[in-house]
């Protein structure tokens, strides 16, 4: 394997293809990492949340956008590129090991990226996975996959009608257009991949990907002047910073947010990248320890359950539901007589959720009774189930979604 790593044994900058496969991975774990955490918080905050989580992929791509933009200008490489210490150069025909040994910095500054070569790696890194994404979905969704796998010939063979409006007619011809081309293109793309990160391994191009080939940047890993020429950008800019004190309205600036505030704010997320790593593992082996699962037990075991609660006769002169219970205990909702209906809204359940007392309700009904009271905001309804008046243990954390 180390033999593998560093085959040519000549080029100390040169990574190995097991550094830009580790980089490559990480890239491609961050954008369903992300969708997941957004999911997750939706679910909380659905009213804010579920328009960002419906046009993630274009959320996702301005975010890294921006964020490409600053490392590649700044420190010369992608957000993951500058974690594993690489870096993209331009390509320059003549070969100067020499000058790359005795004079790294006049190296430096001849293969040093151009404004153009920027934006084409924007495009590589952050417009190629886009334009990947929706192609695989578009197949997935509207041309085959699971759908012809399941469906067989009948879901392939779809024929346009002939009162079809344009709109229908411009699908039916992508449809077809992507059953006939798109696995052909997916082959070639993965088939080039694979023969240009073996031609990388045995030190037969320069290049590790087809797109790199395309935009002609390679890459490399930081080195000692890199180092230093990043310190030198970064201490005139920020020397007259610290002697200037700042208030409420300068830091609103929109010029002293784009040259001093955001460009922080996007350095520290090499910080925040390797702690979330960090963090990720912790839980990763503490979920699959013994020790989480005998303090999980033990936890639980000293949750004390409310008694059981028994139903009260009826008073006579009175209606059955206004017996029921008394005080903080009484019905809070009556239940309707169709049982499809959420108690709460009245109207059929959508996104059904059962609560621990056993009744099913519209997720964000009795989400929005159990955390504020209802759309009332009563104190006395807070935690509670919204017909009998028990307690939940956990509040909100112990609604459970079903799947029906």
């Amino acid at each position: 394997m180390e033999f593998m790593s560093n085959i040519s044994g000549m080029d100390e900058s040169k990574p190995s293809l097991f550094e830009l496969l580790s980089e490559s991975q990480l890239r491609d774990l961050l954008e369903p990492s992300l969708r997941y955490l957004l999911a997750l918080a939706t679910q909380r905050h659905p009213r804010y949340l579920i328009r960002i989580l419906n046009r993630y992929d274009e959320v996702y791509a301005l975010l890294m956008l921006l964020i490409e933009r600053h490392y590649l200008r700044r420190w010369g490489g992608s957000f993951t590129e500058n974690f594993y210490g690489l870096k993209r150069e331009r390509d320059i025909a003549v070969k100067i090991p020499r000058a790359t040994r005795f004079a790294p910095g006049l190296v430096a500054n001849a293969t040093k990226m151009r404004k153009s070569d920027i934006y084409k790696s924007l495009f590589v890194i952050v417009g190629v996975p886009y334009l990947k994404r929706k192609l695989d979905d578009a197949y997935e969704n509207f041309a085959g996959g699971a759908a012809a796998n399941l469906l067989g010939q009948g879901f392939r063979n779809e024929e346009l009608a002939e009162n079809a409006t344009p709109k229908e007619k411009a699908a039916f011809w992508t449809k077809k257009f992507l059953r006939a081309v798109y696995p052909t293109v997916n082959a070639i793309f993965y088939f080039s991949n694979l023969g240009f990160n073996l031609a990388y391994l045995f030190d037969k191009s320069p290049y590790h990907s087809p797109f790199d080939f395309l935009i002609g940047v390679r890459m490399r890993r930081l080195t000692e002047a890199d180092h230093r020429a990043f310190e030198a950008a970064i201490k005139p800019s920020s020397a007259p910073a610290t002697n200037r004190r700042f208030t409420l309205a300068t830091l609103l600036k929109p010029s002293l947010l784009s040259r001093i505030i955001l460009p922080k704010i996007l350095d520290s997320l090499k910080v925040l990248l390797p702690t979330s790593i960090f963090f990720l593992k912790f839980l990763e082996w503490w979920y699959a320890s013994d020790f989480a699962r005998q303090l999980s037990a033990k936890t639980a075991a000293s949750i004390e359950l409310p008694p059981p609660m028994g139903l009260k006769p009826p008073m006579p002169g009175r209606d059955e539901e206004e017996d029921a219970f008394e005080g903080k205990e009484k019905r809070m909702c009556k239940l309707p007589e169709d049982t499809g209906n959420c108690p709460i809204c009245e109207r059929e359940i959508t996104n059904p959720t059962a609560t621990q007392t056993g009744y099913v309700f519209c997720y964000p009904c009795v989400f929005r009774w159990v955390q504020d009271g209802g759309e009332e905001e009563v104190e006395e309804r807070k935690g509670r189930c919204p017909v009998t008046g028990v307690r939940l243990l956990g509040g909100t954390e112990g609604l459970r979604r079903l799947m029906i």
